[in-house]
Protein backbone atom coordinates (compact mmCIF):
# COMPACT_ATOMS: atom_id res chain seq x y z
CA UNK A 1 0.00 0.00 0.00
CA UNK A 2 1.46 3.29 -1.10
CA UNK A 3 2.20 5.57 1.92
CA UNK A 4 0.26 8.57 2.28
CA UNK A 5 2.06 12.42 2.30
CA UNK A 6 -0.16 15.49 4.42
CA UNK A 7 0.66 19.19 3.91
CA UNK A 8 1.55 21.04 6.61
CA UNK A 9 0.11 23.95 4.97
CA UNK A 10 -3.61 24.53 5.15
CA UNK A 11 -6.04 25.38 2.49
CA UNK A 12 -8.15 28.19 3.20
CA UNK A 13 -9.14 28.28 -0.43
CA UNK A 14 -12.28 25.97 0.31
CA UNK A 15 -13.50 28.79 2.86
CA UNK A 16 -12.61 31.82 0.85
CA UNK A 17 -10.88 31.96 -2.52
CA UNK A 18 -8.61 34.48 -2.66
CA UNK A 19 -6.86 35.25 0.71
CA UNK A 20 -6.70 38.50 2.00
CA UNK A 21 -8.00 40.25 -0.74
CA UNK A 22 -10.49 37.28 -1.17
CA UNK A 23 -13.76 39.31 -3.15
CA UNK A 24 -15.56 36.73 -2.29
CA UNK A 25 -14.72 36.96 2.14
CA UNK A 26 -15.51 40.88 1.54
CA UNK A 27 -18.74 39.91 -0.21
CA UNK A 28 -19.53 37.87 3.20
CA UNK A 29 -18.63 40.92 5.09
CA UNK A 30 -21.29 43.02 3.05
CA UNK A 31 -23.86 40.76 3.38
CA UNK A 32 -23.10 40.36 7.50
CA UNK A 33 -23.54 44.10 7.30
CA UNK A 34 -27.13 43.73 5.62
CA UNK A 35 -27.84 41.11 7.80
CA UNK A 36 -27.31 43.30 11.15
CA UNK A 37 -28.99 46.31 9.63
CA UNK A 38 -31.92 44.11 8.93
CA UNK A 39 -31.84 42.93 12.09
CA UNK A 40 -31.94 46.74 13.72
CA UNK A 41 -34.70 47.45 11.81
CA UNK A 42 -37.04 44.51 12.43
CA UNK A 43 -35.95 45.36 16.09
CA UNK A 44 -36.96 49.07 16.02
CA UNK A 45 -40.58 48.30 14.53
CA UNK A 46 -40.98 44.89 16.65
CA UNK A 47 -44.00 45.14 19.26
CA UNK A 48 -44.33 42.77 22.14
CA UNK A 49 -46.14 39.62 20.89
CA UNK A 50 -49.31 39.70 22.67
CA UNK A 51 -50.61 36.09 21.92
CA UNK A 52 -49.05 33.09 20.94
CA UNK A 53 -50.68 33.74 17.31
CA UNK A 54 -48.22 36.30 17.05
CA UNK A 55 -45.62 33.62 17.11
CA UNK A 56 -44.04 34.29 13.62
CA UNK A 57 -42.59 37.48 14.64
CA UNK A 58 -40.28 35.11 17.13
CA UNK A 59 -39.20 32.86 14.28
CA UNK A 60 -38.63 35.49 12.34
CA UNK A 61 -36.27 36.97 14.32
CA UNK A 62 -34.73 34.31 16.21
CA UNK A 63 -33.74 32.51 12.55
CA UNK A 64 -32.29 36.01 11.78
CA UNK A 65 -30.05 36.39 15.11
CA UNK A 66 -28.70 33.19 14.75
CA UNK A 67 -28.04 33.20 11.02
CA UNK A 68 -25.94 36.36 11.48
CA UNK A 69 -23.68 34.03 14.69
CA UNK A 70 -22.65 31.92 11.91
CA UNK A 71 -21.93 35.06 9.60
CA UNK A 72 -20.08 36.18 12.07
CA UNK A 73 -18.20 32.83 13.36
CA UNK A 74 -17.36 32.77 9.97
CA UNK A 75 -15.41 36.05 9.27
CA UNK A 76 -13.82 36.02 12.71
CA UNK A 77 -12.68 32.64 11.86
CA UNK A 78 -10.53 33.51 8.33
CA UNK A 79 -9.06 36.83 9.88
CA UNK A 80 -8.00 35.00 13.07
CA UNK A 81 -6.61 32.50 10.67
CA UNK A 82 -5.04 35.03 7.82
CA UNK A 83 -3.43 36.83 11.31
CA UNK A 84 -1.92 33.58 12.46
CA UNK A 85 -0.37 33.13 9.55
CA UNK A 86 1.37 36.79 9.32
CA UNK A 87 0.47 38.59 12.77
CA UNK A 88 1.67 42.11 10.82
CA UNK A 89 -0.93 41.42 8.49
CA UNK A 90 -2.42 45.22 8.76
CA UNK A 91 -5.34 44.47 6.27
CA UNK A 92 -6.42 41.37 7.94
CA UNK A 93 -6.05 43.65 11.28
CA UNK A 94 -8.22 45.92 9.29
CA UNK A 95 -10.91 43.93 8.45
CA UNK A 96 -11.19 42.21 12.20
CA UNK A 97 -11.42 45.85 13.35
CA UNK A 98 -14.74 46.39 10.99
CA UNK A 99 -16.01 43.05 11.95
CA UNK A 100 -15.90 43.95 15.26
CA UNK A 101 -17.59 46.67 14.85
CA UNK A 102 -20.56 45.16 13.21
CA UNK A 103 -20.64 42.25 16.02
CA UNK A 104 -20.71 45.01 18.72
CA UNK A 105 -23.87 46.64 16.67
CA UNK A 106 -25.02 43.00 17.41
CA UNK A 107 -24.63 42.44 20.42
CA UNK A 108 -26.30 45.93 21.18
CA UNK A 109 -29.54 44.66 19.41
CA UNK A 110 -29.38 41.04 20.80
CA UNK A 111 -29.84 43.61 24.31
CA UNK A 112 -33.04 44.60 23.17
CA UNK A 113 -34.38 41.45 21.93
CA UNK A 114 -34.02 40.15 25.97
CA UNK A 115 -35.64 42.99 27.39
CA UNK A 116 -38.54 42.51 24.78
CA UNK A 117 -39.00 38.78 25.60
CA UNK A 118 -39.27 39.69 30.00
CA UNK A 119 -41.95 41.77 28.66
CA UNK A 120 -44.20 38.77 27.31
CA UNK A 121 -46.96 37.66 29.95
CA UNK A 122 -46.11 34.24 31.24
CA UNK A 123 -48.68 32.43 29.83
CA UNK A 124 -47.95 34.04 26.33
CA UNK A 125 -44.48 32.80 26.90
CA UNK A 126 -45.23 29.77 27.90
CA UNK A 127 -47.67 29.41 24.77
CA UNK A 128 -45.33 30.38 22.62
CA UNK A 129 -42.75 28.15 23.82
CA UNK A 130 -45.29 25.02 23.12
CA UNK A 131 -45.00 25.58 19.39
CA UNK A 132 -43.28 23.34 17.10
CA UNK A 133 -41.66 25.84 15.28
CA UNK A 134 -39.65 27.10 18.99
CA UNK A 135 -39.32 23.99 20.21
CA UNK A 136 -35.59 23.39 19.50
CA UNK A 137 -34.94 27.17 20.95
CA UNK A 138 -36.54 27.00 24.44
CA UNK A 139 -33.98 26.24 26.11
CA UNK A 140 -31.37 29.61 24.62
CA UNK A 141 -34.84 31.41 24.76
CA UNK A 142 -35.42 30.86 28.34
CA UNK A 143 -32.09 31.53 29.13
CA UNK A 144 -32.16 35.10 27.51
CA UNK A 145 -35.94 35.98 29.28
CA UNK A 146 -33.34 35.16 32.95
CA UNK A 147 -30.57 37.32 31.92
CA UNK A 148 -33.12 40.36 30.49
CA UNK A 149 -33.40 40.67 34.07
CA UNK A 150 -30.13 41.75 34.90
CA UNK A 151 -30.16 44.22 31.60
CA UNK A 152 -30.00 48.02 32.09
CA UNK A 153 -31.92 50.19 30.37
CA UNK A 154 -31.28 51.57 27.00
CA UNK A 155 -29.55 54.27 28.23
CA UNK A 156 -27.53 52.91 30.81
CA UNK A 157 -26.27 50.50 28.51
CA UNK A 158 -24.86 52.56 25.74
CA UNK A 159 -23.38 54.49 28.34
CA UNK A 160 -21.56 52.09 30.20
CA UNK A 161 -20.36 50.39 26.61
CA UNK A 162 -18.96 53.97 25.74
CA UNK A 163 -17.08 53.47 29.05
CA UNK A 164 -16.36 49.85 28.61
CA UNK A 165 -14.04 50.80 25.15
CA UNK A 166 -12.10 53.54 26.75
CA UNK A 167 -11.58 52.65 30.71
CA UNK A 168 -12.81 49.09 31.75
CA UNK A 169 -11.15 47.38 28.69
CA UNK A 170 -8.32 50.25 27.87
CA UNK A 171 -7.16 48.88 30.92
CA UNK A 172 -7.08 45.50 29.80
CA UNK A 173 -5.21 46.77 26.60
CA UNK A 174 -2.90 48.62 28.26
CA UNK A 175 -2.56 45.57 30.94
CA UNK A 176 -0.81 43.65 27.82
CA UNK A 177 1.06 46.70 26.16
CA UNK A 178 2.97 46.67 29.56
CA UNK A 179 3.44 42.96 29.99
CA UNK A 180 4.81 43.37 26.22
CA UNK A 181 7.13 46.24 26.72
CA UNK A 182 9.15 44.58 29.32
CA UNK A 183 12.09 43.02 28.65
CA UNK A 184 14.71 41.36 31.05
CA UNK A 185 18.74 39.98 30.61
CA UNK A 186 19.32 36.26 31.76
CA UNK A 187 22.63 34.71 31.42
CA UNK A 188 22.40 31.21 29.46
CA UNK A 189 25.00 29.03 28.69
CA UNK A 190 27.48 31.91 29.31
CA UNK A 191 25.99 34.43 27.70
CA UNK A 192 23.29 37.67 28.38
CA UNK A 193 20.18 37.25 26.67
CA UNK A 194 18.08 40.33 26.24
CA UNK A 195 14.41 38.56 26.54
CA UNK A 196 10.60 39.02 26.39
CA UNK A 197 8.35 37.89 28.91
CA UNK A 198 6.80 35.34 27.00
CA UNK A 199 10.54 34.07 26.49
CA UNK A 200 11.92 34.54 30.39
CA UNK A 201 9.14 32.30 31.33
CA UNK A 202 9.42 29.70 28.53
CA UNK A 203 12.51 28.99 30.75
CA UNK A 204 11.12 27.48 33.35
CA UNK A 205 11.28 24.16 31.19
CA UNK A 206 14.89 24.60 30.75
CA UNK A 207 17.25 22.05 31.19
CA UNK A 208 19.16 23.78 33.24
CA UNK A 209 17.90 24.86 37.14
CA UNK A 210 20.43 27.59 37.06
CA UNK A 211 18.78 29.48 33.88
CA UNK A 212 15.14 28.44 35.24
CA UNK A 213 15.57 29.73 38.89
CA UNK A 214 17.62 32.75 37.25
CA UNK A 215 14.63 33.43 35.22
CA UNK A 216 12.38 32.98 37.69
CA UNK A 217 13.46 35.54 40.53
CA UNK A 218 14.48 38.12 37.51
CA UNK A 219 11.00 38.08 36.77
CA UNK A 220 10.10 38.32 40.34
CA UNK A 221 12.65 40.87 41.06
CA UNK A 222 10.74 42.89 37.39
CA UNK A 223 7.43 42.25 38.75
CA UNK A 224 8.16 44.02 42.26
CA UNK A 225 9.73 46.70 40.65
CA UNK A 226 6.34 47.83 38.79
CA UNK A 227 3.85 45.94 41.07
CA UNK A 228 1.75 49.46 42.05
CA UNK A 229 1.37 50.28 38.21
CA UNK A 230 -0.08 46.60 38.19
CA UNK A 231 -1.46 46.89 41.24
CA UNK A 232 -3.41 50.02 39.71
CA UNK A 233 -4.59 48.00 36.82
CA UNK A 234 -6.51 45.04 39.03
CA UNK A 235 -7.98 47.24 41.22
CA UNK A 236 -9.36 49.20 38.49
CA UNK A 237 -10.86 46.32 36.54
CA UNK A 238 -11.93 44.73 39.61
CA UNK A 239 -13.46 48.10 40.63
CA UNK A 240 -15.73 48.41 37.14
CA UNK A 241 -17.11 45.09 37.68
CA UNK A 242 -18.23 45.46 40.97
CA UNK A 243 -19.77 48.82 40.05
CA UNK A 244 -21.53 47.32 37.14
CA UNK A 245 -22.98 44.37 38.86
CA UNK A 246 -24.15 46.51 41.69
CA UNK A 247 -26.23 48.63 39.13
CA UNK A 248 -27.47 45.27 37.83
CA UNK A 249 -28.26 43.70 41.01
CA UNK A 250 -25.88 41.15 41.24
CA UNK A 251 -24.95 40.32 44.42
CA UNK A 252 -21.62 37.95 43.53
CA UNK A 253 -18.60 38.09 40.96
CA UNK A 254 -19.31 34.65 40.43
CA UNK A 255 -22.80 34.89 39.60
CA UNK A 256 -22.18 35.50 35.97
CA UNK A 257 -19.39 33.19 34.91
CA UNK A 258 -21.75 30.48 36.55
CA UNK A 259 -24.77 31.63 33.91
CA UNK A 260 -22.30 31.64 31.23
CA UNK A 261 -21.00 28.54 31.98
CA UNK A 262 -24.34 27.41 32.76
CA UNK A 263 -23.60 25.73 35.80
CA UNK A 264 -25.25 25.54 39.48
CA UNK A 265 -23.17 26.97 41.99
CA UNK A 266 -23.75 23.35 43.80
CA UNK A 267 -21.91 21.85 40.88
CA UNK A 268 -19.04 23.74 41.51
CA UNK A 269 -18.77 23.35 45.21
CA UNK A 270 -18.70 19.92 45.12
CA UNK A 271 -15.97 19.38 42.20
CA UNK A 272 -13.88 21.78 44.24
CA UNK A 273 -14.87 19.39 47.39
CA UNK A 274 -13.29 16.03 45.57
CA UNK A 275 -10.58 17.91 43.85
CA UNK A 276 -9.58 18.87 47.76
CA UNK A 277 -9.90 15.40 49.07
CA UNK A 278 -7.83 14.27 46.62
CA UNK A 279 -4.58 16.36 47.08
CA UNK A 280 -2.43 13.78 48.39
CA UNK A 281 -1.26 11.53 45.91
CA UNK A 282 -0.33 14.86 43.59
CA UNK A 283 1.61 16.08 46.58
CA UNK A 284 3.47 12.91 46.50
CA UNK A 285 3.93 13.51 42.67
CA UNK A 286 5.74 16.42 43.14
CA UNK A 287 7.77 15.73 46.31
CA UNK A 288 9.16 12.57 44.04
CA UNK A 289 9.61 14.88 40.60
CA UNK A 290 11.36 16.89 43.05
CA UNK A 291 13.75 14.43 44.36
CA UNK A 292 14.69 12.83 40.77
CA UNK A 293 15.79 16.78 39.86
CA UNK A 294 17.85 17.01 43.02
CA UNK A 295 15.69 18.58 45.81
CA UNK A 296 13.58 17.59 48.48
CA UNK A 297 10.82 19.90 47.59
CA UNK A 298 8.92 20.85 44.27
CA UNK A 299 10.08 24.51 43.77
CA UNK A 300 8.03 26.34 41.45
CA UNK A 301 10.52 27.19 39.04
CA UNK A 302 11.49 23.35 38.57
CA UNK A 303 7.84 21.93 38.27
CA UNK A 304 8.21 22.26 34.19
CA UNK A 305 11.03 20.87 34.25
CA UNK A 306 11.78 17.69 32.04
CA UNK A 307 12.76 14.84 34.87
CA UNK A 308 12.86 12.21 31.79
CA UNK A 309 14.60 13.62 28.21
CA UNK A 310 12.73 11.92 24.77
CA UNK A 311 14.76 12.78 22.16
CA UNK A 312 12.79 10.51 19.94
CA UNK A 313 11.25 12.79 16.94
CA UNK A 314 8.30 11.53 15.10
CA UNK A 315 7.37 12.90 11.75
CA UNK A 316 4.15 14.67 10.64
CA UNK A 317 2.89 11.85 8.04
CA UNK A 318 3.19 9.12 11.01
CA UNK A 319 1.85 11.21 13.81
CA UNK A 320 -1.64 11.69 11.40
CA UNK A 321 -1.38 8.04 10.54
CA UNK A 322 -1.37 7.39 14.51
CA UNK A 323 -3.77 9.73 15.64
CA UNK A 324 -5.92 8.22 12.91
CA UNK A 325 -5.52 4.81 13.73
CA UNK A 326 -6.17 5.15 17.56
CA UNK A 327 -9.17 6.87 16.80
CA UNK A 328 -10.67 3.95 14.67
CA UNK A 329 -10.45 2.44 18.58
CA UNK A 330 -13.54 4.98 19.74
CA UNK A 331 -15.44 5.03 16.51
CA UNK A 332 -15.70 5.08 12.70
CA UNK A 333 -16.95 8.50 12.59
CA UNK A 334 -14.15 9.68 15.03
CA UNK A 335 -11.48 8.01 12.45
CA UNK A 336 -13.49 9.35 9.54
CA UNK A 337 -13.27 13.15 10.59
CA UNK A 338 -9.09 12.72 11.82
CA UNK A 339 -8.36 11.15 7.65
CA UNK A 340 -10.83 14.19 6.41
CA UNK A 341 -8.73 16.88 8.19
CA UNK A 342 -5.35 15.29 7.27
CA UNK A 343 -6.47 14.40 3.24
CA UNK A 344 -8.18 18.10 3.01
CA UNK A 345 -5.31 20.12 4.31
CA UNK A 346 -7.61 21.39 7.57
CA UNK A 347 -4.18 21.88 9.24
CA UNK A 348 -1.67 24.80 9.28
CA UNK A 349 1.88 23.04 10.79
CA UNK A 350 4.52 24.74 9.11
CA UNK A 351 7.68 25.02 11.26
CA UNK A 352 9.09 28.10 10.22
CA UNK A 353 9.51 31.97 11.19
CA UNK A 354 7.12 34.86 11.29
CA UNK A 355 3.84 32.76 11.86
CA UNK A 356 1.85 33.23 15.81
CA UNK A 357 3.14 31.20 18.31
CA UNK A 358 -0.41 30.65 19.87
CA UNK A 359 -2.35 26.91 18.58
CA UNK A 360 -5.85 26.78 18.57
CA UNK A 361 -8.88 25.71 16.25
CA UNK A 362 -11.48 27.79 14.21
CA UNK A 363 -14.83 27.00 13.01
CA UNK A 364 -16.11 27.45 9.69
CA UNK A 365 -20.38 26.86 10.54
CA UNK A 366 -21.44 27.80 6.85
CA UNK A 367 -18.91 25.36 5.23
CA UNK A 368 -18.75 22.79 7.80
CA UNK A 369 -15.31 22.87 8.21
CA UNK A 370 -12.93 23.55 10.86
CA UNK A 371 -8.91 24.84 10.66
CA UNK A 372 -5.95 24.04 13.43
CA UNK A 373 -3.17 26.00 13.41
CA UNK A 374 -0.12 25.09 15.29
CA UNK A 375 3.60 24.31 14.89
CA UNK A 376 4.94 20.93 14.27
CA UNK A 377 8.30 20.16 15.03
CA UNK A 378 8.66 16.05 15.51
CA UNK A 379 7.95 16.21 19.63
CA UNK A 380 5.56 13.93 21.36
CA UNK A 381 4.25 17.01 23.19
CA UNK A 382 3.38 18.79 19.07
CA UNK A 383 1.45 15.57 18.57
CA UNK A 384 -0.64 16.13 22.11
CA UNK A 385 -0.77 19.86 20.66
CA UNK A 386 -2.25 18.58 17.21
CA UNK A 387 -4.75 16.10 18.55
CA UNK A 388 -5.83 18.81 21.30
CA UNK A 389 -6.60 20.92 18.70
CA UNK A 390 -8.67 17.97 16.43
CA UNK A 391 -10.63 17.39 19.51
CA UNK A 392 -12.17 21.00 19.36
CA UNK A 393 -12.77 20.62 15.40
CA UNK A 394 -14.38 17.32 16.30
CA UNK A 395 -16.80 19.03 18.60
CA UNK A 396 -17.28 21.49 15.77
CA UNK A 397 -17.86 18.63 13.01
CA UNK A 398 -20.84 17.08 15.96
CA UNK A 399 -22.60 19.91 15.90
CA UNK A 400 -22.48 20.39 11.58
CA UNK A 401 -26.27 19.38 11.61
CA UNK A 402 -27.05 21.86 14.80
CA UNK A 403 -29.21 24.97 14.40
CA UNK A 404 -27.33 28.04 14.66
CA UNK A 405 -28.31 29.31 18.31
CA UNK A 406 -27.37 25.90 19.56
CA UNK A 407 -24.63 25.71 18.38
CA UNK A 408 -22.97 28.21 21.14
CA UNK A 409 -21.43 26.31 23.78
CA UNK A 410 -20.14 27.29 27.40
CA UNK A 411 -15.98 27.21 27.90
CA UNK A 412 -17.02 24.68 30.10
CA UNK A 413 -17.49 22.53 27.68
CA UNK A 414 -15.06 23.20 24.98
CA UNK A 415 -12.59 21.35 26.79
CA UNK A 416 -14.25 18.02 26.60
CA UNK A 417 -13.56 16.50 23.03
CA UNK A 418 -9.84 18.14 23.11
CA UNK A 419 -9.42 16.51 26.76
CA UNK A 420 -11.03 12.93 26.11
CA UNK A 421 -8.78 13.11 22.36
CA UNK A 422 -5.88 13.79 24.69
CA UNK A 423 -6.26 10.97 26.80
CA UNK A 424 -7.00 8.48 23.24
CA UNK A 425 -3.35 9.22 22.48
CA UNK A 426 -1.82 9.03 26.10
CA UNK A 427 -3.16 5.68 26.42
CA UNK A 428 -1.96 4.92 23.08
CA UNK A 429 1.23 5.85 23.64
CA UNK A 430 1.53 4.22 27.59
CA UNK A 431 0.93 0.53 25.39
CA UNK A 432 3.99 1.35 23.27
CA UNK A 433 6.28 2.52 25.54
CA UNK A 434 8.84 0.34 25.52
CA UNK A 435 11.32 1.69 28.33
CA UNK A 436 10.54 2.78 31.79
CA UNK A 437 11.91 6.05 30.77
CA UNK A 438 9.08 6.30 27.95
CA UNK A 439 6.85 5.54 30.48
CA UNK A 440 7.55 7.98 32.64
CA UNK A 441 7.86 11.10 30.47
CA UNK A 442 4.45 10.23 29.24
CA UNK A 443 3.28 10.30 33.01
CA UNK A 444 4.98 13.08 33.72
CA UNK A 445 3.19 15.08 30.73
CA UNK A 446 0.17 13.70 32.08
CA UNK A 447 0.50 14.27 35.81
CA UNK A 448 1.79 18.08 34.85
CA UNK A 449 -1.88 18.54 33.28
CA UNK A 450 -3.82 17.33 36.11
CA UNK A 451 -1.17 19.28 38.84
CA UNK A 452 -2.65 22.35 36.32
CA UNK A 453 -6.13 21.52 37.05
CA UNK A 454 -6.38 20.43 40.22
CA UNK A 455 -3.87 22.57 41.96
CA UNK A 456 -2.55 25.77 39.71
CA UNK A 457 -6.62 26.53 38.41
CA UNK A 458 -7.72 25.84 42.05
CA UNK A 459 -5.27 28.67 43.17
CA UNK A 460 -6.59 30.92 40.37
CA UNK A 461 -10.02 30.15 41.05
CA UNK A 462 -9.02 31.23 45.23
CA UNK A 463 -7.53 33.97 45.10
CA UNK A 464 -10.13 35.41 42.38
CA UNK A 465 -12.80 35.08 44.89
CA UNK A 466 -10.96 36.89 47.31
CA UNK A 467 -10.21 39.50 45.50
CA UNK A 468 -13.07 40.44 44.92
CA UNK A 469 -13.83 39.75 48.56
CA UNK A 470 -11.49 42.42 49.53
CA UNK A 471 -12.03 44.78 46.27
CA UNK A 472 -14.85 45.32 47.41
CA UNK A 473 -13.97 46.75 50.34
CA UNK A 474 -12.13 49.44 48.87
CA UNK A 475 -8.61 50.05 46.85
CA UNK A 476 -6.01 46.81 47.90
CA UNK A 477 -2.21 47.45 48.06
CA UNK A 478 0.33 45.21 46.20
CA UNK A 479 1.63 44.09 49.40
CA UNK A 480 -2.14 42.50 49.92
CA UNK A 481 -2.71 41.04 46.87
CA UNK A 482 0.94 39.52 47.15
CA UNK A 483 -0.40 37.97 50.54
CA UNK A 484 -3.50 36.89 48.86
CA UNK A 485 -2.03 35.01 46.23
CA UNK A 486 0.83 33.42 48.47
CA UNK A 487 -2.28 32.02 50.80
CA UNK A 488 -4.32 30.87 47.47
CA UNK A 489 -1.23 28.78 46.80
CA UNK A 490 -0.38 27.26 49.73
CA UNK A 491 -3.87 26.62 49.85
CA UNK A 492 -4.62 25.02 46.74
CA UNK A 493 -1.39 23.10 46.45
CA UNK A 494 -1.66 21.84 50.17
CA UNK A 495 1.45 23.19 50.90
CA UNK A 496 3.50 20.83 48.35
CA UNK A 497 4.77 24.16 46.33
CA UNK A 498 7.82 25.72 47.78
CA UNK A 499 9.40 29.28 46.94
CA UNK A 500 6.49 29.77 44.68
CA UNK A 501 5.85 33.30 42.71
CA UNK A 502 3.54 35.63 44.65
CA UNK A 503 3.66 38.02 41.68
CA UNK A 504 1.40 34.96 40.03
CA UNK A 505 -1.42 38.04 39.73
CA UNK A 506 0.63 40.18 37.82
CA UNK A 507 1.74 37.49 34.50
CA UNK A 508 -1.32 35.32 34.62
CA UNK A 509 -3.09 37.14 31.72
CA UNK A 510 -6.74 35.48 33.15
CA UNK A 511 -7.49 37.93 35.42
CA UNK A 512 -7.07 41.01 32.88
CA UNK A 513 -8.86 39.58 30.25
CA UNK A 514 -12.07 41.95 30.33
CA UNK A 515 -14.71 39.94 28.75
CA UNK A 516 -15.08 37.94 31.50
CA UNK A 517 -14.03 36.78 35.36
CA UNK A 518 -13.20 33.18 36.74
CA UNK A 519 -11.62 32.71 33.65
CA UNK A 520 -10.26 29.29 35.85
CA UNK A 521 -12.97 26.86 36.76
CA UNK A 522 -14.15 25.91 33.13
CA UNK A 523 -10.60 24.67 32.46
CA UNK A 524 -10.76 22.27 35.29
CA UNK A 525 -14.36 21.44 35.20
CA UNK A 526 -14.16 20.55 30.99
CA UNK A 527 -10.91 18.34 31.96
CA UNK A 528 -12.85 15.96 34.70
CA UNK A 529 -15.80 15.93 32.93
CA UNK A 530 -14.22 14.63 29.67
CA UNK A 531 -12.11 12.11 32.18
CA UNK A 532 -15.49 11.01 33.01
CA UNK A 533 -16.24 10.77 29.80
CA UNK A 534 -13.37 9.11 29.01
CA UNK A 535 -13.64 6.45 31.52
CA UNK A 536 -17.44 5.44 29.83
CA UNK A 537 -16.39 5.39 26.58
CA UNK A 538 -13.31 2.96 27.75
CA UNK A 539 -16.02 0.99 29.22
CA UNK A 540 -18.29 0.77 26.28
CA UNK A 541 -15.71 0.62 23.21
CA UNK A 542 -17.14 1.57 20.01
CA UNK A 543 -20.35 1.40 21.01
CA UNK A 544 -20.06 4.70 22.81
CA UNK A 545 -19.62 6.97 19.99
CA UNK A 546 -23.18 7.14 19.36
CA UNK A 547 -23.93 8.08 22.94
CA UNK A 548 -20.63 10.94 22.26
CA UNK A 549 -21.94 12.29 19.28
CA UNK A 550 -25.38 13.13 20.88
CA UNK A 551 -23.74 14.82 24.04
CA UNK A 552 -21.64 17.02 21.90
CA UNK A 553 -24.31 17.51 19.82
CA UNK A 554 -26.39 19.09 22.95
CA UNK A 555 -23.87 20.62 24.70
CA UNK A 556 -25.36 24.41 23.12
CA UNK A 557 -29.03 23.77 24.16
CA UNK A 558 -28.54 22.39 28.21
CA UNK A 559 -27.30 23.39 31.64
CA UNK A 560 -24.21 21.00 32.42
CA UNK A 561 -26.08 19.01 34.78
CA UNK A 562 -29.00 18.56 32.33
CA UNK A 563 -26.64 17.16 29.60
CA UNK A 564 -24.52 14.74 32.02
CA UNK A 565 -28.28 13.47 33.27
CA UNK A 566 -29.09 13.23 30.01
CA UNK A 567 -26.50 11.29 28.20
CA UNK A 568 -24.61 9.50 31.32
CA UNK A 569 -27.33 9.28 33.46
CA UNK A 570 -25.40 11.07 36.22
CA UNK A 571 -25.45 13.67 38.81
CA UNK A 572 -22.86 16.04 39.09
CA UNK A 573 -23.81 17.63 41.84
CA UNK A 574 -22.66 14.85 43.78
CA UNK A 575 -19.26 13.17 44.54
CA UNK A 576 -19.75 9.97 42.92
CA UNK A 577 -19.15 11.40 39.35
CA UNK A 578 -16.35 13.29 40.21
CA UNK A 579 -14.42 10.81 41.90
CA UNK A 580 -14.68 8.41 38.75
CA UNK A 581 -12.41 10.90 36.98
CA UNK A 582 -10.38 12.05 39.55
CA UNK A 583 -9.57 7.97 40.53
CA UNK A 584 -7.69 7.84 36.74
CA UNK A 585 -5.32 10.51 37.81
CA UNK A 586 -4.68 9.31 41.07
CA UNK A 587 -4.00 6.01 39.19
CA UNK A 588 -1.33 7.93 37.11
CA UNK A 589 0.53 9.25 40.31
CA UNK A 590 0.62 6.37 42.03
CA UNK A 591 2.24 4.55 38.74
CA UNK A 592 4.72 7.54 38.36
CA UNK A 593 5.77 6.48 42.11
CA UNK A 594 5.87 3.27 41.43
CA UNK A 595 8.24 3.60 38.09
CA UNK A 596 10.57 5.60 39.99
CA UNK A 597 10.77 3.61 42.80
CA UNK A 598 12.22 0.75 41.06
Amino acid sequence: MEKLSYSKVWNLETVFMGGRKSSQFLDHVNRLEALVYELEGSIRTLITPLSKNEIIKVVQLIENIGNIGLYLSQANSFITCLLAENPKDHEAAVLRGEVARKESRFEKELSKVKKILISIKEEVWEGILATKELQEYRFILNEWRKSGDNILSEEEQNLISDLMVDGYHAWGEFYKDLVSSINVKIMINGKEENLSVGQAINLRSHHNEEVRKEAHYILESKWKEKEELFAKIINHITGFRLQVNNKRGVKSAIEDPLKKNRMKEQTLNTMWRVISKYKQPFSNYLKRKAEMIGGSNMKAYNFWAPSIKSNKEIKFDDAANLIAEHFSQFGTELEGFAKQAFLEGWIEAEDRPNKSAIPFCASFPLTGESRVFMTFSGTFLNVLTLVHELGHAFHNHAMKTVNGLNKRYPLSIAETASTFSEMIIFDAAMKKANSKEEKLFILDEKLKRSVMNFMNMHSRFIFEQRLYEERSRGIISPNQINQLMEDSINEAYAGSLKEPSIYSWVWTPHYYITQSPFYNFPYTFGYLFALGIYAKAKEKGKDFEKDYLNLLRDSGSMTVEDLVMKHLGEDITSEDFWEKGMELCVKDAEEFIRLTSC
